[in-house]
């Protein structure tokens, strides 16, 4: 069996499932129960000055059937006092000595402040620190979570700080509520973080009620946008991920979030770089138990891969994300229609005919039976008919031959050359 256990940063965990810090983690009875069920770790819900949070705060996507294809919130950091929260810090990590416990941290832009906050939860027996620098709504309004992480300078300032009175591993979280993600992860590297996270949520708003015509959700009729999570958001957050990871100034541990939900997510942000994976709304949705698939799930994969650990796949598909410009302009795959196996639905041919490029046809076989066929020549192999194909094999997309590679940069470079 492939041994899960990782070192990240310098924090120790049994496996590399961790709870986000989110209302999974928000007191010492949830995280010890998260801990008996399977996870490796825990990051603690947000600690700072206690707030108060409105009724009600969580909407939902629902789409096409499924429930919580995404995810909003309008709920701020902890509710709970500090010394309570770090109370049950020092009882959990007491209780559980070998799991991961990270205490996630949010204050004012102040030195003073940061100084203070990591000395008192250090105290308590943690495992390291995560900087809240993402929340979009609420504390960003006072100069705190996205505000200051969409600013690069604050950004390595506050880590800075943190890392001035640390002991323990610092890792920075980071908002998508930006243009390059990449500027921040810099200044925080520079700043000093062991480790970064990413993402937090997305900047959002659920939808709005045709009959109330109130948003969703609201406060007593008046709403606010909130931070979105869930699957939905994993393609983005796989994205980013990626980025950072590809980038060599920026070599330091990533703990990837953002839509993972079962152990083949939690693959692809490893072999996108991730050290660690960080869960919230799938824990929410269905609760903590679902780390037992998550476990056996990788596992089995990592024994079917050949490999001893999981830290032996960590990274293996950052080398193959590359820019645009340096694809094969040359390398052709086609569609091909199994007619074995397709069901004659048409939405193939209607997807090719209506909005791509008009290469599948409806033909007429000898005995009178209508079937499909992709008129090669004509194939640029952009997917469409296999995207919208509801049967699993009925539309392949095969390699054929062609010309010798060349990528856009190539080309550009090669038109660019002086002639002799």
């Amino acid at each position: 069996m492939a041994d899960l256990r990782i070192n990240f940063a310098g924090i120790q965990s049994p496996n590399p499932f961790w709870l986000a810090s989110a209302p999974p983690t928000n007191s010492g009875y949830q995280v010890q129960r998260a801990f008996e069920a399977g996870w490796g770790g825990a990051v603690w819900k947000t600690l700072g000055d206690p707030i108060i949070n409105t009724s009600s705060r969580f909407a939902a996507l629902h789409f096409n059937g499924q429930r919580v294809a995404g995810f909003n919130n309008i709920e701020l950091i902890t509710d709970r006092p500090l010394e309570v929260n770090l109370k049950e810090i020092y009882e959990t990590k007491k209780r559980f000595p070998n799991h991961a416990v990270i205490a996630s941290l949010m204050v004012e832009p102040k030195q003073e402040k940061w100084h203070e906050i990591v000395k008192k939860v250090e105290a308590a027996g943690v495992d390291g620190l995560e900087l809240n620098f993402g929340c979009p709504h609420g504390m960003a309004e006072r100069g705190m979570g996205a505000a200051s992480g969409q600013v690069p300078e604050l950004v390595e300032k506050q880590t800075m700080w943190a890392k001035e009175a640390a002991r323990t591993p610092v890792i920075v979280k980071l908002t998508p509520n930006i243009t390059d993600i990449t500027a921040t992860a810099w200044a925080a590297v520079q700043g000093g973080a062991d480790a970064i996270s990413m993402i937090n949520t997305i900047n959002s708003l659920a939808g709005v009620d045709l009959d109330s015509w109130n948003t969703i959700p609201h406060v007593a009729g008046k709403g606010a946008h909130g931070g979105y999570c869930g699957p939905a958001v994993k393609p983005i957050a796989l994205n980013m991920v990626a980025e950072c990871a590809r980038n060599p100034e920026i070599n330091v541990p990533i703990s990837g979030i953002g839509g993972i939900g079962t152990w083949k997510d939690a693959a692809e942000f490893i072999l996108m770089g991730a050290g660690s994976v960080q869960v919230c709304t799938a824990a929410m949705h269905h609760g903590f138990s679902i780390v037992e698939d998550m476990i056996d799930g990788l596992s089995n994969y990592l024994d079917s891969k050949g490999l001893a650990s999981v830290e032996e796949l960590m990274g293996r598909t950052v080398p193959r994300y590359s820019d645009w410009g340096n694809l094969d302009l040359n390398y052709k795959v086609v569609a091909h229609i199994n007619r074995n196996t397709c069901i004659n639905c048409n939405k193939c041919h209607i997807a090719c005919e209506d909005t791509a490029h008009q290469c599948i046809e409806m033909l007429t076989s000898s005995d009178g039976s209508k079937y499909l066929q992709v008129r090669e020549e004509d194939c640029v192999g952009c997917n469409l008919c296999s995207i919208v194909c509801p049967v699993d094999g009925a539309i392949d997309m095969m390699e054929i031959p062609s010309g010798p590679p060349i990528t856009w940069n190539e080309r550009q470079a090669a038109i660019k050359q002086p002639i002799a």
